[in-house]
């Protein structure tokens, strides 16, 4: 079936598309696009093309679609509006200023583009950052917000099977994403179109703001696609706008008819102009930059503004907008007296309602942790340890949801068919099948985890080294502080056979350095444990879980208590004359060489080192009694290039190349990471260091 198209251009005999005799809608259209013009010139420039461009998609989504209150950003009911082209950012921060956010003040807005010298700060970034009210999730690189903006569906889908019953529609929210032609050419928005299609997500609405320009050039230098059969290939409603710079009723029109589309999620590819009306108008010199002083006064004088004056919004366009502010207050003052009715004819499940939105699900999930005997776990690998633990506390923690990236049995998490989120299931499921999608759903569950603080807690699953491809992902739940656990199995060249382009030996080094996202190696059952007791505890962003594909033997003294201390001591020798330090499956051999060097008259100390961003948390006087600063030697011992110890150690025993297709002891043995290895590189180190002060000596690899 063919997709309509809506013609909105109204042509006036100069062809610049507005009606002769101009009506609120376009004058608000002109003033959003005139404060945008104010913004961009304020300090030099910004990306301002797309965002005049926008306008009148801008005025059709806060004026009269979107449901949203200006008066509280959290109502937890409210539609999303997610800019996946932030840089367009003064877009959402003019639309905020003018229908009434209280934070979102004029001085707020012109600070947009300053130098913030001598510690001044603004809201204004140069992209959007969640933490403010007012913006759903940070963007900037291009991609991520069309899945953020997949999560945010899953969310309100989710939520609605769960709670909607006959005659309390309890949860409405849709989801609104803007996008340009580089986000449509991202790899991440192109895995997330194509799962929100196959989940059949008819609350979620991409506006194409079909622009035909790129910072280089003209789109079809590089790309031609016909990307509304894309997009319907995909599983996707397709409509097209002709020209949505100007007819804000006919947009409306889309918008609305867009919501009447079930079963799938819906495309509005718009026509629009970067820089419209101006003298770069439909080029990409109007993508960034300041615009000239000629294009400004004639935008503000259409609109009976003084050219000369900024920053300040016609009495009338304004009073348009903050319209939107009491409209808000009423639509939430609504959905509060349905909660209200809610509450007395489901009670139980209001009850459960008002926890998933406070986002209290009580400490059973930890009582649990602290419970189990990890004695059970013994001999298995960690891989397994986590997901038996999940299968435990999954029914106590109902805010944990997502699933892997098609490796969910190499993960070991198991899950009932009967808990798929799927539209052949149902939505309330909360298990989700991401397919080999690894960049994506690192991003989804960003918006998941987005839709509301505690409501959701998105765990993700693959190799770690395909966390690679979800690197970007991860790094933007890390920087938007956003609780998603990412379980990463087969973490070394211990997985064997695959070979080198399965075996990470350099990631690690990526996510240890990466601020706020906790990586945790733990070596044995206990530790998973622990490392479970601190995931599932932190609610200011991601947890990175590195997980061993065999089974690991039993290590003494491992606590998951002190696995929140991020290194400490688990086999202690009177008058020690070596440390040897370790995580997660070389933790094994590393203890295994130490009682060798015991035995041989080299009192050897063992530590686990499983966080070390917990480690540093510590005081100093800890630190230094886990690693002494006495000049006796400390070496490090894991699969991995060591470019993370020397901080701690005098020494590290570790990998300078890739790994190798062969077995997990073969490896090991090859590698010299084994017992037998470690204890020949350490006495070599030995005998080099002649009983020289170690830490004088400076860190080597060895």
């Amino acid at each position: 079936m063919g997709s309509p198209v809506l013609t909105t251009r109204r042509h006036l005999p100069d062809g610049k598309g507005r009606r002769q005799k101009l009506d609120q809608d376009d004058l608000a259209v002109l003033a959003l696009r005139n404060f945008i013009f104010d913004i961009c010139n304020q300090n030099g420039g910004g990306h301002g093309g797309s965002a005049i461009g926008m306008a009148a998609l801008g005025v059709a989504l806060y004026k009269y679609v979107m449901r949203f209150n200006p008066s509280n950003p959290e109502w937890f009911d409210r539609d999303r509006f997610v800019l996946s082209n932030g840089h367009a950012a003064m877009f959402l921060y003019a639309l905020n200023h003018l229908t009434g956010f209280d934070n979102w003040t004029m001085e707020e807005i012109k600070g947009y583009g300053s130098a913030k010298t001598d510690g001044y700060e603004t809201l204004c970034h140069a992209h959007p950052e969640r933490e403010i009210p007012g913006i759903e999730v940070t963007t900037g690189p291009l991609g991520q917000g069309v899945a953020n903006a997949v999560g945010l569906a899953i969310a309100s889908k989710n939520l609605a099977a769960r709670y909607n019953r006959p005659g309390f529609d309890l949860v409405q929210s849709r989801v609104y994403c803007m996008t340009g032609d580089g986000c449509l050419m991202e790899g991440v928005a192109l895995e997330a179109v194509s799962l929100a299609g196959s989940l059949g997500l008819d609350n979620l609405v991409l506006i194409y703001d079909n622009n035909q320009v790129t910072c280089d050039g003209p789109l079809d230098w590089i790309n031609t696609e016909d990307v509304n059969a894309k997009m319907r290939a995909t599983g996707w409603h397709v409509i097209e706008i002709d020209d949505a710079c100007y007819d804000v009723s006919a947009i409306v029109s889309t918008l609305n008819y867009a919501k009447t589309l079930k079963g799938k999620p819906v495309f509005i590819n718009a026509r629009t102009i970067i820089g419209v009306g101006t003298s770069v108008e439909g080029t990409y010199k109007a993508h960034h930059g300041a615009f000239d002083e000629k294009s400004i006064a004639r935008s503000k004088q259409l609109a009976g503004q003084d050219p000369s004056v900024t920053h300040v919004i016609p009495p009338d366009a304004l009073d348009y907008f903050r319209k939107c502010k009491t409209q808000g207050e009423q639509l939430q003052s609504n959905w509060d007296s349905l909660v209200h009715q809610y509450e007395a004819a489901h009670s139980e499940l209001a009850a459960d309602f008002g926890k998933t939105v406070q986002g209290d699900y009580g400490s059973e999930w930890l009582d649990i942790l602290k419970s189990i005997d990890s004695a059970q776990f013994h001999g298995k690998a960690t891989r397994e340890t986590n997901g038996s633990l999940i299968e435990k506390i999954w029914p106590a923690y109902p805010a944990l949801c997502g699933g892997g990236a098609d490796l969910v049995n190499s993960n070991k998490v198991s899950y009932t068919e009967s808990d798929v989120f799927h539209p052949t299931v149902s939505y309330a499921g909360r298990y989700i099948r991401y397919g080999i999608r690894e960049h994506a759903m690192a991003a989804i569950s960003n918006g998941i985890a987005a839709y509301n603080p505690g409501t959701f807690v998105p765990i993700t699953a693959t190799f770690l080294m395909f966390y690679l491809y979800a690197a970007p992902g991860v790094r933007m739940g890390a920087l938007s502080h956003l609780p998603v656990i990412h379980m990463a199995t087969h973490d070394s060249f211990a997985e064997g056979q695959n070979g080198p382009t399965h075996q990470p030996v350099e990631l690690d080094s990526l996510f240890r350095a990466m601020p706020n996202l906790t990586y945790i190696r733990p070596c044995d059952g206990e530790e998973v444990i622990g490392a479970w007791m601190l995931a599932l505890g932190k609610k200011t962003g991601p947890t990175l879980l590195s997980l061993g594909r065999d089974a690991v033997t039993p290590m003494k003294a491992t606590s998951r208590y002190e696995v929140e201390k991020g290194a400490y001591v688990i086999q202690d020798v009177p008058n020690a004359k070596l440390t040897l330090a370790s995580c997660g499956t070389n933790l094994h051999y590393a203890a295994a060489a130490a009682e060798a060097l015991t035995a041989d008259g080299i009192p050897t100390r063992v530590v686990s080192c499983p966080s070390f961003e917990h480690f540093d948390k510590q005081d100093v006087v800890y630190q230094e009694s886990v690693f002494p600063h006495d000049g006796t030697p400390i070496v490090s011992v894991e699969e991995y290039v060591a470019t993370t110890w020397a901080r701690y150690v005098t020494a590290s025993i570790g990998m300078s190349g890739y790994g190798f297709s062969a077995s997990n002891p073969s490896n090991y043995d090859r590698f010299g990471l084994d017992d037998k290895g470690i204890l020949r590189r350490v006495r070599q180190y030995l005998r080099d260091l002649d009983g020289k002060d170690a830490r004088k000596a400076g860190w080597r690899s060895i």
